[in-house]
């Protein structure tokens, strides 16, 4: 083995201690200022990490104590050419211990896998960029051109403190970066007879948290009442509830169907595509809600005591609007509900791009060199990244975190789940693969 395939091995083994130590750190984000636990301890560990190797790190609270973001800028060989973000985020969602196997904050690595909260969403991704940037420093690894490595704070709640923070209050980091990867995409999925197909996102649904609020008069709740703020906004949120969105197949979803129609076999015919995604088994759960926007309400809120009607009351729903939708969405909304909700909301705009490019081949190539009969497919992502913070910068996005996963592994349902977990060999995997692209792209 050379000295270069030497040092890529010790990166290998270095990622799964790296990840496992990520998890043990918790940034439990529960999007509340209150019980948030913060990515300082993270970050400040990234920068340790990075800064032991010779990077110049830069750390940033967003305003916020607590939230930490680390940049760090490795030279490339042609500093003409648009820099690459690598990005990721540290915060993860909360889990109850109770419900794992295994502690979510343990990190343990057994039966194959590194265990815990984070393991695929997404410190998977962050030890994998962490394992090489290390590695390219230490073995005086020149990429073609400039990589921006970002570690950051906040994704799970919009990114307010973390991209989305950067980029409206220090977008010089970012200077000349003109693609990103990141989180959701690259992993591979089994198709029949052990071909695999590698799923590289290049689109996102747009995010909408809407509230609804709906008011009313208040009075004894003995009374007989027509004007009850509780009942208007039932009736409204069953209403959106029940709604049925247009269906909308956009290009990156016909490229994935089509490619797995060539594949296999299996067609999704334009009059049943609907019930023919569910040949996709697990997969059919993130593929279906690539049709059509959703409008899930999640939250209510109303009243302070069983006797009394209350003369608000409120509800959440989380919206997912397709590329393109976002005025027919506002349209439909507000014909759906009607004059006497009001409807306050923040969001994050849907991302798309198109499978093709210098950046694209290099993928390709990189995932073949690892899997030769693999192929490799565009798809859009139902729910959303910190991408959707980058393209207001001009940055062109892509979901490339490679991971080989067996066959079996319903790798979509650990997303927020019960006893996340990331296979051991797909995190080496991943190695081998982002250091081949990141040294050809």
């Amino acid at each position: 083995m050379s000295t270069t395939g030497n040092a890529l091995a010790l990166a290998e083994d270095e990622v799964v201690t790296l990840v496992s130590e990520l998890i043990r750190i918790d940034t439990t984000n529960t999007g509340d200022p209150a019980t948030v636990v913060g990515e300082r301890k993270a970050a400040e560990w990234v920068a340790e990490k990075l800064s032991e190797v010779g990077y110049e790190t830069t750390y940033v609270e967003s305003g916020a104590q607590g939230r930490g973001n680390v940049v760090a800028r490795l030279q490339g060989a042609d500093p003409s050419r648009g820099a690459l973000l690598v990005h990721g985020h540290l915060d993860v969602v909360p889990a109850d211990a109770s419900e794992w196997s295994v502690h979510p904050f343990s990190g343990a690595v057994q039966d194959g896998y590194v265990w815990g909260r984070g393991a695929v969403d997404m410190k998977d991704m962050v030890g994998m960029t962490l394992a090489l940037a290390r590695h390219f420093k230490r073995n005086d690894i020149v990429p073609p051109r400039d990589i921006v490595f970002a570690f950051l704070a906040d994704e799970e709640a919009g990114g307010l403190f973390g991209a989305k923070w950067l980029v409206e209050n220090r977008p010089e980091l970012f200077e000349g970066v003109t693609e990103a990867i990141s989180e959701v995409g690259g992993f591979s999925i089994t198709l029949k007879d052990d071909v695999r197909a590698y799923l590289v996102e290049t689109a996102e649904k747009g995010i909408r948290w809407l509230k609804l609020r709906v008011k009313g008069t208040a009075g004894h709740g003995s009374m007989i009442h027509r004007d009850n703020a509780v009942a208007k906004l039932a009736a409204a949120v069953t209403k959106l509830d029940q709604h049925q969105w247009p269906l909308i197949i956009r290009p990156s979803v016909r490229e994935f169907l089509d490619g797995v129609t060539e594949i296999t076999g299996l067609e999704f015919p334009d009059d049943d595509i609907e019930g023919s995604i569910g040949k996709l088994g697990a997969l059919s759960r993130m593929i279906g809600a690539t049709l059509r926007d959703t409008a899930n309400p999640t939250m209510l809120s109303a009243g302070y005591k069983a006797n009394v009607i209350p003369s608000t009351a409120e509800a959440t729903v989380d919206c997912r609007i397709l590329p393109g939708r976002e005025e027919a969405f506002d349209r439909e909304l507000a014909e759906l509900l009607g004059p006497d909700v009001e409807r306050e909301w923040v969001g994050l705009p849907p991302v798309e791009t198109t499978f093709d490019g210098a950046l694209v081949d290099a993928m390709t190539a990189s995932l073949l060199a690892e899997d030769p009969g693999a192929r490799v497919l565009p798809y859009m992502l139902s729910g959303g990244t910190d991408a959707k913070s980058f393209q207001t910068l001009g940055i062109r996005n892509f979901g490339f975190s490679p991971l080989k996963l067996p066959a079996d592994l319903d790798f979509s349902g650990l997303f927020h789940g019960v006893d996340e977990r990331v296979p051991v060999d797909a995190l080496k995997f991943g190695v081998r693969v982002l250091d081949r692209f990141l040294r050809n792209s």
